[in-house]
């Protein structure tokens, strides 16, 4: 996952396609009204994800404020 900041409300994330689908399902699961559990390999998908975004974020702030 790699974040850019365009200007104030815009971002480029590039995530890779196990990242996209790992987010498109949760996202899914919660339009359709989170019914059931999420499996084990589903929650740790998401961890995973939510790692490599803070990764990510981190990133971007150094960047941010090596610029100023």
């Amino acid at each position: 996952m790699h974040i850019e900041k365009k200007n104030n409300l815009v971002f480029h994330i590039m995530l890779s396609g196990y990242e996209l689908a790992t987010l498109i399902s949760a996202a899914r699961w919660v339009a359709e009204g989170a019914k059931g559990e999420l499996t084990a390999e589903a929650i740790q998908q998401l961890k995973q994800l939510v790692a490599n975004y803070d990764r990510a974020a981190d990133k971007l702030r150094e960047r941010e404020s090596n610029k100023e």
